[in-house]
């Protein structure tokens, strides 16, 4: 049986890990930093990463604003939450998988802070698919909906990036995601089951339950097809890698349900 008090620590602790978002400091007196447990609740952090973007949403979108501003406005919002955390991890992974070489050298490349070539041209792509499909979204659905959209959509690519972490071995004996813990199994199958679950149910409301198992599969095949390539370049995940897997996953649901519409 799942405590009350540890479901809100886990909360707490993945949303600090995911964002600039302040947390109450009582969740973390005496953790080791360990979130091998709190990734269950990376969906729901992405919730709570995503609500002031979907509340921007929902107000300009039900006073009538252009769809294409309000798209780009909650994109902003989204990633100063996040203080492009996820954009950077996506910059990082393109520019060492563009630049290719050997597993060294790519890794070398990911603990460069200067951006490239290839991840500038991946942030460019990133943010206007997600802006194209987010003006399509605002435009054809109800205030609430498009909103509601933007929170499931953010939901699940956390739970798939916690899909992405527990798939692979580390790629290196150091990194962020080496520090911070293992995912544990239930821990990841919930989070996986949580995304899954929230992005079929408003993915349903938003067009049908067959649109929405489709939109579910593309971003599962995204995500799975995106672990592959790292098990194959980097032999297993990095703190870069699993940031792209939150990317390259709401790219691939906002396009999808976007495109079905």
């Amino acid at each position: 049986m799942m405590n009350h008090s540890d479901l809100l620590d886990d909360i707490a602790r993945s949303a600090g890990f995911l964002s600039r978002l302040p947390m109450p400091s009582r969740h973390f007196a005496g953790h080791d930093g360990q979130l091998s447990r709190a990734v269950r609740m990376f969906p729901v952090a992405g919730l709570l990463i995503a609500l002031p973007a979907a509340l921007l949403t929902a107000l300009l979108a039900g006073l009538g604003a252009n769809p294409a501003l309000t798209a780009l406005l909650a994109l902003g919002v989204l990633i100063g939450v996040t203080g492009a955390l996820h954009e950077d991890g996506l910059a990082d992974s393109a520019d060492a998988f563009g630049a290719g070489g050997d597993r060294t050298r790519m890794l070398a490349i990911m603990k460069d802070s200067r951006i490239g070539s290839y991840g500038a041209l991946a942030l460019i792509l990133s943010l206007a698919l997600r802006a194209v499909s987010m003006t399509i979204l605002i435009a054809v659905l109800p205030w609430w909906l498009s909103a509601l959209v933007i929170l499931a959509v953010a939901a699940a690519s956390r739970a798939a990036m916690v899909w992405h972490w527990d798939d692979l071995r580390p790629a290196r004996e150091n990194g962020v995601a080496v520090s911070v813990g293992e995912p544990e199994g239930d821990a990841a199958r919930l989070a996986v089951g949580i995304g899954a679950a929230v992005l079929v149910l408003t993915g349903a409301l938003a067009h049908t339950l067959v649109a929405s198992l489709l939109t579910l599969g593309v971003a599962a095949a995204v995500t799975y097809g995106w672990s592959r390539l790292a098990e194959a370049r980097i032999g297993g995940h990095s703190g870069d890698t699993i940031g792209a897997t939150q990317q390259l996953t709401e790219i691939a649901a906002l396009a999808t349900l976007a495109l079905l519409l």
